[in-house]
């Protein structure tokens, strides 16, 4: 293989062709992965900074908001007027709590002065060892106020084939929500979120809900460190090995 030969500041330098293309791209990839952690901190410190902001923010009217999506409220607690579908609610399969298998209980609410529901998840029951509801999750239809954090549906781990259909029968089961699914089945629209009911509000389950963990920016900035520190160790290896006296 081709050598080259380089002096600089009286000192010599021989290595391969090959030996440099292997040691550019490394330094090159080793660079590129210590900026994506970089970007990705700005991006969490962004998201935890909004998330702070949507936690603290005044209670917002959910029947006036004129922006009824996920981006523009998600985090928020909300108050919703309106009245509860109690003949057709859904059970989200396979939720833990506490150790124990169960459902959280999505009840659809017709928003008052919209041609359009919520799903607001009353909190999670317990499943019988035959997988039948421990529950009675039954709720009267009558107008009402309720007040909840608004979030993304309930996260799942690996997705099969057809786990977003729900069951036949009611309350339906389903592992995985999705809203435009559920509303062709519900024969009316939902909302791309769910509304986490308040603990202190009537009419729920247990309710624990969770703050989204988020890995901080501290430690993408530490691996971008570690990152940008193979690449120095390369780069004096490198330079190491080629020198020549």
């Amino acid at each position: 293989m081709k050598k080259l030969n380089i002096s600089l500041a009286g000192r010599s330098f021989r290595f391969s062709i090959g030996g440099l293309l292997l040691y550019l791209i490394a330094v090159t990839v080793l660079c590129a992965l210590g900026n994506w952690q970089l970007r990705r901190a700005e991006q969490k410190a962004l998201f935890l900074q909004q998330q702070e902001v949507a936690s603290e923010a005044e209670i917002s009217d959910l029947n006036r908001q004129r922006q009824l999506d996920l981006k523009a409220l998600e985090y928020q607690t909300v108050s919703v007027s309106g009245y509860y579908d109690p003949l057709h609610q859904f059970l989200i399969d396979n939720q833990i709590s506490r150790g124990k298998a169960g459902y959280f209980v999505m009840t659809p609410f017709f928003i008052e002065g919209r041609d359009v529901a919520v799903l607001v998840n009353r909190g999670w029951v317990p499943m019988a060892q035959d997988r039948s509801l421990k529950t009675d999750i039954s709720i009267e239809e009558a107008n009402t106020t309720i007040t909840g954090r608004v979030n993304h549906f309930p996260p799942v781990g690996l997705v099969l084939e057809g786990a977003d259909v729900p069951s036949a029968s009611w309350p339906a089961v389903v592992q995985v929500v999705n809203s435009e699914i559920l509303a062709k089945r519900l024969g009316y629209p939902l909302l791309d979120f769910q509304v986490e009911l308040d603990p202190e509000m009537t009419d729920g389950y247990r309710r624990e809900w969770r703050s989204v963990s988020v890995m901080p920016p501290e430690k993408h900035i530490a691996y971008a460190v570690q990152w940008f520190a193979l690449a120095l160790t390369l780069t004096v290896l490198f330079i190491w090995l080629s020198h020549k006296k």
